[in-house]
């Protein structure tokens, strides 16, 4: 079993799958993104699941989709907003490099717009973030080895931070950690 160098969660917005790129770029890792996969495995789009199966059967494809992922994906992985939301995916990121990338409603705003097609969000958007918010920033902390707000920040600069709190530098530059404890076993 391989598990993930590092995971990433928190609510839309807050650039985990910008972030996950450049990051998976920085370390030399694959990057791999929990919604894509379900899409891909579903072949229709998240919006169409929740309408005509209902948020329980999605929170079952995404409890697969990332039992899957954390079973098999050496790399970085990015999570769904409300994957939290569920039991045993939090079950399946106990002990794991899990990163919250925290960001306000007007930063998420500036960045992905609430008119996007995100079901949890569908009616009075902002109010929504809010409520979902409320609920799931205690489930985000709590599985959390670190908390990085992205407000203000560039991509780059969120990276640079998540390396830092994970210390996932080496003493020969950027290669995780994980991977070079591997080399001296």
């Amino acid at each position: 079993m391989t598990s993930p160098v590092v995971v990433l969660i928190g609510p839309p917005g807050a650039g985990k799958s910008t972030v996950g790129a450049l990051l998976a770029e920085r370390l030399g890792v694959g990057y791999r993104d929990t919604d894509a996969d379900i899409v891909a495995t579903a072949g229709r789009p998240i919006a169409e699941i929740f309408i005509d199966e209902g948020e329980p059967h999605f929170r079952e494809l995404e409890r697969a989709a990332v039992r899957e992922a954390v079973e098999r994906h050496p790399g970085v992985l990015s999570l769904g907003g409300g994957a939290i939301m569920d039991d045993g995916t939090r079950k399946l990121l106990t002990g794991l490099p899990v990163v919250f990338l925290d960001v306000e409603l007007a930063d998420a705003v500036k960045r992905v717009g609430l008119d996007a097609p995100r079901p949890l969000l569908a009616v009075n958007p902002r109010k929504q973030w809010r409520e979902l918010m409320e609920k799931r920033r205690p489930l985000y902390t709590e599985v959390a080895r670190a908390v990085i707000a992205t407000g203000e920040r560039t991509p780059g600069q969120v990276t640079e931070a998540i390396m830092d709190a994970l210390e996932l530098r080496t003493a020969a530059g950027d290669a995780p950690r994980a991977a070079h404890r591997e080399e001296q076993a």
